[in-house]
């Protein structure tokens, strides 16, 4: 693999030397050994990928923690690293390297990114790490290595056996209407046994979720989707609930379409500001079903939590039990496929009017949906045991745009309903978007109206 080498400014040096370490960035003295940086390799690649600089040393003085730049006095000096390092995958593909030189800097500092890898990478010393925090932790435990192998979708729960009876799929009405519909010279078994959704004579957890009536009855807390409405545009609190939390339940093909659904009713009776007043929220109906099959579909089955879809004022929070699953990161999730449960996705999508129509375009469907109504694009959050998608109820307009639309058909605006149209949460904020309005001679402060009163309108032509 060839390694280049990059000259850094002084502003660059000044920044490295300040960063501060993370889950994504570690700092490595020039002392650290080979193997011990198979650790941190190890931890990011079976992770969410990061990156190294090899070559920073610090210390503890009377002013706090130092640092200083003491890297390798040749590039063949790390020639130890390269070679453990390459070891670590076959094919060593896992990491990309540079060295950094900056002006008066002692030797050469190794930069290594680390990718979140497919499989399971090992330090030297045969032991799994992972990335927590700013933190390399081992795992030490057979259960703690099933848990990895599920998260990285290594191993799925979908294959799982049942402890219920064939007949609670055989005879289920979900499946006789599938198979009068698709495949209707099928016998159920016959059918089942071939698309590997029974072993020994028992379903698998695929065949439960997609055959079943009922898979809430034998997969509890794990199958079904909970709504919750939270009447504010802050972090929910069952204060705020507007009504007990609604559980959808049923198969995986009604269960996605009778979530959406109910949402949809949720969400359109949601009055947001806008120029004429209160209007109802306008959303894609594409992008919810879209986020909503990916958590259902991809989520991680082995984990007992519910999918569970959080309406707030302002905004719709769909989260999916499980973190990302092999290669996919926050950063590539629109550009990548990777099926945590693949039966799953490929059953699902026999069905007449699949929730599933473009396989892998989900999560990119729902940028362009959002985008064609001029909504700010979806935000996507990778939790401790879960995964976030954030559809926001704001317009992808500028501030000033917003405010200046507001005026064409009301006369003035106050510093609060501006936050209430932009989401802009500062009042301090706010008063720079009319200032800069104000100083390109669009509108002007009201005379008279000061304080808590104060108020702004079109300048006239």
């Amino acid at each position: 693999m060839p390694v280049s080498l990059r000259k850094i400014t002084q502003e660059q040096f000044n920044a490295l030397l300040a960063v501060d370490e993370s889950h994504f960035v570690d700092l490595k003295g020039g002392d650290i050994t080979p193997a011990n940086l198979t650790k941190t390799a190890s931890a990011f690649c079976n992770t969410s990928g990061g990156e190294v600089f090899v070559g920073i040393d610090e210390s503890i003085g009377l002013f706090g923690k130092q640092r200083t730049w003491n890297g390798f006095p040749d590039q063949e000096s790390a020639n130890p690293f390269f070679q453990v390092l390459e070891r670590m995958s076959p094919l060593g593909n896992h990491y990309e390297a540079e060295f950094l030189q900056a002006d008066g800097a002692n030797g050469y500092v190794l930069h290594l990114t680390f990718f979140k890898t497919q499989d399971i990478l090992t330090a030297s010393s045969g032991k799994v790490h992972v990335r927590r925090s700013s933190q390399n932790l081992p795992v030490d435990s057979d259960e703690a290595i099933e848990r990895l192998k599920y998260e990285k979708g290594i191993k799925s729960f979908e294959d799982d056996v049942t402890n219920t009876p064939l007949n609670g799929i055989s005879n289920s009405l979900v499946l006789l209407d599938f198979l009068l519909e698709v495949v209707p010279s099928s016998e159920p078994e016959e059918w089942l046994t071939k698309q590997r959704v029974v072993h020994d004579g028992r379903p698998t957890v695929a065949g439960v979720l997609l055959y079943s009536d009922l898979p809430q009855a034998v997969l509890p807390k794990r199958s079904a989707i909970k709504i919750l409405r939270y009447q504010t545009k802050e972090a929910g609190e069952r204060d705020f609930l507007v009504f007990d939390p609604l559980t959808v339940e049923g198969p995986l093909y009604s269960l996605i379409y009778d979530a959406v659904e109910k949402c949809r009713q949720i969400v359109e009776g949601i009055k947001k500001l806008g120029p004429n007043g209160l209007e109802p929220v306008v959303y894609p109906q594409e992008a919810l079903h879209e986020v909503l099959t990916n958590a259902v579909l991809h989520r991680d089955y082995s984990i007992p939590a519910d999918v569970q879809v959080r309406i707030f004022d302002n905004r719709l929070e769909i989260e999916s039990p499980g973190r990302l699953p092999g290669h996919v990161t926050v950063a590539n999730i629109t550009k990548t496929q990777f099926a945590r449960n693949p039966k799953v996705v490929r059953l699902i999508n026999k069905f007449k009017e699949p929730p599933n129509k473009d396989v892998g375009e989900g999560l990119r469907t729902t940028f362009e949906a959002m985008d064609k109504l001029r909504l700010k694009e979806p935000l996507i959050e990778e939790r401790e045991a879960s995964v976030v998608v954030i559809l926001r109820h704001e317009s992808l307009g500028s501030p000033e745009q917003l405010v200046m639309e507001y005026l064409i058909k009301n006369p003035e605006i106050t510093n609060s309903i501006a936050r209430e149209l932009t989401g802009i949460k500062s009042e301090n904020v706010m008063k720079q978007v009319f200032y800069r309005l104000r100083d390109t001679g669009q509108i002007e402060q009201i005379p008279g109206r000061a304080a808590h009163k104060a108020a702004w309108r079109r300048k006239p032509a």
